[in-house]
Order: structure tokens, then sequence, then C-alpha cells
């Protein structure tokens, strides 16, 4: 009978050493891949990317994807991506349709047969019964379904990426390098660049520093855009300049870990509306009056000087359809044949 003890000790250790060291080379391309970094096989498939729950691989095109994030779901449909269903927020508002999709893209939804999963809370039976091949999920935002996580991980392969420290169109780049769909990626990002510069030269800035920034209804403060936010990037890439906030602001805030943002309220919201001009998102030009009038801003100088310009109701989460829109209203206002 074979003695496993009986076998040479020199030679069981090297055989351990072996089958560790073929273990480690398998694995060496995965740990050197940074978070959001897609990796291909020469064959074109699998690929994988790494996110913050570990590699994700992908064996084949996904025929059957389900976006939990209707932040993400306007950047899928626009490359193409073979989205099934989504989830979404609450119906019949200024900013959604009756489904609860974004009113930006719900006309290419509704021809593209995509059904609404669930509104406002995530539901797993509802995410299951979609029968996805690849479920998407946002790490942060109001629209994370994270806490279902575990649960969805183990009925499809599961994608966790943020979209607060992105623009849209690096996302649309991740998306498309991972989904097989860089053509269509390519080609939407070129023709949205060239808008940008077709944009940057039609345009005259309004006074600069500019505070971007969503005006709480109630006026009692406002969530400031930062230069991480792709509101903040596509403005920077117009030729804006975000004002750079007060230590006092910054000090007093936190949003979970969401960097794209700063909250400013009470006694220190005058301080963060510190730009000679003040760009208002996720608004309709009456909320220009509305923030004129507040009695706290009166100093402010962008309040003072009557510059002060609504961007659009659509704004607040910008992919390709209302990332288009924002450069068709700044070109409105900001024209030079105006």
């Amino acid at each position: 009978m074979f003695n496993c003890f009986a076998f040479p000790r020199k030679l069981l250790i090297i055989g351990v050493v072996f089958i560790l060291t073929a273990c480690d080379a398998s694995t060496s391309t995965t740990h050197s891949l940074a978070i959001d970094q897609v990796e291909k096989s020469n064959e074109g498939w699998p690929r994988s990317i790494m996110t913050s729950k570990g590699l994700l691989t992908l064996e084949q095109p996904p025929k059957r994807i389900v976006s939990t994030s209707v932040t993400l779901t306007g950047t899928l449909l626009a490359i193409d991506a073979p989205v099934v269903a989504s989830g979404a927020t609450t119906p019949n508002t200024s900013v959604a349709s009756e489904q609860g999709f974004m009113r930006q893209w719900d006309p290419v939804a509704k021809s593209r047969n995509v059904t609404a999963l669930y509104q406002t809370e995530a539901s797993a039976e509802a995410i299951i019964q979609a029968n996805p091949d690849l479920i998407i999920i946002s790490e942060a935002g109001g629209d994370s379904a994270m806490r279902l996580y575990e649960q969805l991980k183990d009925i499809a392969p599961t994608l966790v990426i943020r979209y607060d420290d992105k623009s849209w169109m690096q996302l649309a780049t991740i998306f498309g390098d991972l989904f097989g769909l860089e053509a269509q990626s390519q080609k939407i990002v070129a023709d949205f660049e060239q808008k940008i510069q077709n944009t940057k030269q039609q345009i005259t800035l309004p006074p600069q520093p500019t505070t971007a920034m969503v005006y709480y209804q109630d006026g009692t403060g406002a969530n400031i855009w930062t230069e991480a936010s792709a509101q903040g990037r596509l403005l920077t890439q117009l030729g804006f300049t975000l004002a750079e906030l007060p230590e006092s602001v910054k000090g007093n805030i936190s949003m979970g870990v969401r960097n794209d943002i700063v909250i400013a309220t009470g006694e220190r919201f005058p301080d963060a509306v510190n730009g000679h001009s003040v760009l208002l998102f996720s608004a309709a030009p009456p909320r220009e009056q509305a923030l004129k009038e507040n009695n706290y801003l009166q100093l402010v100088n962008a309040v003072k000087n009557n510059q002060v310009y609504a961007v659009g109701e659509d704004t607040f989460r910008l992919d390709y359809y209302s990332a288009t829109n924002l450069l068709n209203r700044l070109q409105q206002l900001f024209g030079q044949q105006q």
C-alpha cells in the first residue's frame, strides 16, 4: 500500500512549493488590476473587472442586464447595453415618468421594453424575477442596493461600481470594455466630447469662479458639487472654475463615503455660496428667484449681481441624455448671440 508519510520529505516540500507557485501565478494578473480596471483575454472573452468586492469575471457578453441604479441605467442605454429591467425612483414628478424612469431617457427605455423593477426601495424578489445574467449595483448614492449584494451575488454575476467619482463617459468606457460594446461606447463618448468643444467655443462664461449646487426646496441649504462630481468635471471641461469652499464649510459635513458633494446648511450656507456666479442644478428658472429672495444670501456676490442661473431639472443625475440637455441649456444661457 502506498504510504504518503513515506514520501520523501524534500520532494513533498518541493511539490507544495510548486502548487503554491502555480496558484500565485494564476492570480498575479488579478491582483495587479486596479479598481474598475477591465482585463480582456487575448481571445476577447472572458473579461474581468476588479471591484471593491473582488474580481468579477464574465465568460461571455451579457444578454439580460438588470440595473438596480436608476442613475447608471441612462449610461447603459446610451451604449446599447442589453438592459431588460431597472430600478426606478418616485414616479410622476418633474424629473421622473409614470414608471419612475428619468424623463430624459424614458422614451428610449420604452422603445426597448425596459421594465421598472421597483420604485425607490430595492426588491430582491423583483430582481430575481427579471432573470438577469448580470446585475449592476451602485456602491454609493440614494439608488444604491448594496444591502442586497450578498443575496444577489448568488443569483447572477453582480457588478458593484461607483458613479459619484466618475463622469458618465468614464462609466460608458468601463461598461463598453466589460460588455464587448467598445465601438458603441467609443462613438458616443467621441460625439459628446465634440459637443463639449462646440459648446465651449459658443458660450461666454458668467463671472468666475462659479458655485454649482442643488438648492434645497425649503431654502435651508444646498448640496455643493465638487470637482470630483460628474457635474463639476463637465463644467471644468467647459472652462468654468469651481469656487473653492472654505475649510469651515467642508469640515462640517459628510454624506457617507461620497466625495462628489458637500452639504452646506444653516449658518455655514452663505459661506459656501462664494462664487461670483451660481448654477442651480436640478432646478427650473423659478428656483432662481427663490434663491435670490433667500434672506440669508442677500450679501452673496452672485445674488447681489444677479448672476444666478437654473440649468435644468434633469441635471441631478448626469448621463448622456441629461448631460446633452445641460449643454443645450448652457448654450441658451450663455451663448454668444445672447
